[in-house]
């Protein structure tokens, strides 16, 4: 757009600015973000609102523009940085006031595989719909994934392998759940190049998801079942 130096953030209503950061996200424009975040919560916005209205639902757009193959992995890594911007300024502000997240996951790439920007891409569309991530990095065995299960109890575990000889990992770390009696506890969520649905069942995982967006509506999809199935126990 040529007429992008010319729109001055802090003069835009509030509907117009949330709209513009929306575009902002859409073109992983970080300052922009960062000014936008930091306007709305001069005019009184609370942090939540910002982050569902402002960056959640520009990640949406994002999300759904790299499922239809419109948006490609770079262009999201920089979305998501652009809105990871956002999330510095409002997590401390979200966290006094104690405001919901729509569930928590920790995610790794198993042991002897050291590939990781599909899974940070999946991460970060996670934050960027509403999740708290845990992200515990690359060639984990499974003492590293029930290590950060005890720390932060996660709803959702997210495992990602880029090599065929990796992948069988994946298993060995859910029959660790299975013998710990801790398996049901947890909504397993597998991913990577080399994987598909089959061998998602057969290592016994939730889900085999194909990228970043089938990841967080699936997650999105486990989570509202999660609810339900409680408050109808309740």
């Amino acid at each position: 757009m040529s007429d992008e130096e010319d729109i001055v953030l802090s003069e835009l209503a509030d509907d117009e600015l949330v709209q513009q950061m929306h575009d902002d996200l859409y073109d992983g424009l970080k300052e922009e973000i960062e000014e936008g975040t930091n306007i709305l919560l001069e005019r009184g916005w609370q942090p939540y609102n910002i982050l569902t209205q402002a960056l959640v639902e520009g990640m949406r757009i994002v999300g759904e523009d790299f499922r239809d193959g419109i948006l490609f992995v770079p262009e999201v890594l920089l979305s998501a940085n652009a809105m990871k911007a956002g999330m510095f300024i409002l997590r401390p502000l979200l966290a006094e006031t104690g405001a919901p997240t729509l569930g928590t996951m920790v995610i790794g790439t198993v042991k002897g595989d050291i590939h990781d920007i599909g899974k940070n891409l999946v991460g970060m569309m996670m934050e960027g719909a509403g999740f708290e991530v845990f992200n515990i990095g690359i060639n984990n065995p499974v003492e590293n994934f029930l290590e950060a299960i005890e720390q932060h109890k996660p709803d959702i575990i997210g495992m990602s392998a880029l090599l065929t000889t990796t992948m069988p990992y994946m298993k060995v770390v859910i029959d660790t759940l299975i013998e710990k009696g801790m398996r049901d506890d947890f909504v397993v969520l597998v991913g990577g190049a080399p994987l598909n649905e089959e061998f998602g069942k057969a290592i016994g995982a939730d889900s085999y998801c194909r990228d970043a967006a089938v990841a967080v509506e699936t997650a999105k999809d486990f989570m509202k079942r999660k609810h339900n199935q409680m408050s109808a126990s309740a």
